[in-house]
């Protein structure tokens, strides 16, 4: 479904790639003023093959979501280049996996600094200057192990299930401003973090008589997804323009599975 986001200034973290470039794509095909953001300088590329590509009016700035003080100056910058903070997603993430013995303490609070914690800050600054123009969309990367702890990633596990508690509290507090504040959880999507995932995965659960080559065990998972395919950024993409959309302003504290059917709660 098309929609028009001209006029709307769009926030995105963690756009360089995956599923934060293809929910960029989508903002920038439909006309949003588009922030998008990373702490890799590759997003300025991103932006600007996107700007070739659709005209669209874009903003690209490198930032630490983890970093207080850099979050604050970014949306400030947002606040005064635009002159709004319509929507903000907060994408930004990161995943290990190891075994619980060989984990180290500092991967655990990584995982949780950036994918928790940091959506926590990125909300609280967007929701500043929402409360000033009283409305919003605060809209929050969660996953399928939000829903469901995994083998081997405990820390993104707790991490993404720490992103639905922040989406409903934040929910119920600004509800009063006409803001919504909403989630999704993305299944397996084809994107450099599930490469990832397939190859580390595929090596801890690889048997002597069972190893696993390159898309081998995305693919045997994958059988278990009923559409029977892994998913693209660009599914993501479409349910996060709704729920920026006019067309969600009455849903709000809610988390939505992107994944196929994988999981259905």
């Amino acid at each position: 479904m098309i929609r028009d986001f001209s006029g709307k200034t769009v926030v995105i973290t963690g756009a360089c790639r995956g599923i934060g470039a293809g929910i960029a794509q989508r903002f920038a095909e439909q006309g949003a003023n588009l922030v998008m953001t990373s702490n890799a300088d590759r997003v300025h590329a991103t932006a600007e093959r996107l700007r070739q590509q659709y005209a669209a009016n874009i903003l690209a700035l490198n930032a630490d979501v983890t970093d207080e003080a850099q979050v604050g100056d970014l949306y400030r910058q947002v606040w005064e280049t635009f002159g709004s903070i319509d929507v903000s997603i907060q994408n930004a993430g990161v995943i290990t996996i190891d075994r619980f013995d060989q984990m180290p303490k500092s991967d655990f609070e990584k995982v949780l600094a950036v994918n928790t914690t940091a959506v926590w800050l990125c909300c609280r600054e967007a929701a500043k200057y929402m409360v000033k123009q009283q409305g919003g969309r605060l809209i929050n990367t969660s996953s399928g192990q939000g829903r469901q702890g995994f083998i081997y990633t405990p820390h993104y596990a707790a991490s993404k299930m720490g992103v639905i508690g922040i989406t409903q509290s934040l929910a119920l507090e600004l509800a009063a401003h006409h803001i919504t504040v909403n989630a999704f959880c993305p299944g397996i999507i084809e994107s450099e973090m599930w490469d990832y995932n397939d190859r580390v995965w595929g090596e801890i659960l690889g048997t002597a008589e069972k190893r696993y080559g390159k898309g081998e065990l995305m693919a045997e998972w994958v059988k278990n997804i009923p559409l029977k395919r892994a998913g693209q950024p660009q599914d993501v993409a479409g349910l996060v323009a709704f729920l920026a959309s006019d067309d969600a302003a009455y849903i709000t504290g809610q988390t939505i599975n992107v994944d196929g059917g994988l999981i259905m709660s």
